[in-house]
């Protein structure tokens, strides 16, 4: 890991933890029993890297959380401009809504204004 890479990770580690934090709000705020073993990203779990965003030309901090069997659960992102986008997988049926899979929670915004949505999928009747 380099110098750079170290030095944007604990610049944005509290800032993600607070998304990490909402995310993991949102999937308990969905009633999902605690036996589905859902839990919520950790921001030091991730893998990170640096990515140059094409348009700007900021170096851009992006992580990706995996399951134990290295498959990729989610992703978050830090723009140059101090937005974020992530996106953490949860692929269960939704616990009051029978009519509802939930794919995964998405969470964007800034810093002090930090939003989540559930993706909510139709399962097939």
């Amino acid at each position: 890991m380099t110098a750079a890479l170290k030095q944007h990770i604990a610049a944005k580690r509290d800032f993600g933890t607070a998304v990490c934090r909402r995310i993991g709000e949102n999937i308990a705020k969905l009633g999902f029993p605690t036996q589905t073993g859902i839990n919520p990203p950790d921001f030091d779990a991730a893998e990170f890297s640096l990515v140059t965003d094409p348009f700007t030309q900021s170096q851009d901090l992006v992580g990706y959380w995996y399951n134990p069997n290295k498959q990729r659960i989610g992703q978050i992102k830090f723009h140059g401009d101090g937005s974020f986008y992530a996106e953490y997988d949860v692929v269960q049926p939704h616990p009051g809504k029978k009519q509802f899979f939930v794919e995964a929670i998405n969470a964007w915004g800034q810093q002090d204004n930090i939003k989540t949505e559930a993706k909510l999928l139709d399962i097939p009747q």
